[in-house]
């Protein structure tokens, strides 16, 4: 257990303090926001790449589509 308290310490997730044989542990929040910002950004991203893509092949299925290309 001190190990894992001892790598979230060192992440900075959590603060530790002493209190006669206590060693109280505080979470810390804005790390935990900015990785929460982050993979939020980066399911936005995702998705609009993951539409692009979605959208790209809709064309290529549409009776429109480039002799060729069709299919494919």
């Amino acid at each position: 257990m001190t190990k894992h308290l001892k790598s979230l310490e060192r992440g900075g997730l959590i603060s530790r303090s002493r209190e006669a044989q206590w060693r109280p542990c505080k979470l810390e929040a804005a790390p935990i926001e900015s990785v929460t910002n982050w993979i939020d950004e980066l399911k936005a991203s995702t998705e609009r790449s993951l539409d692009r893509l979605d959208a790209y092949l809709q064309t290529l299925q549409s009776p429109d589509a480039p002799p060729g290309m069709k299919g494919k």
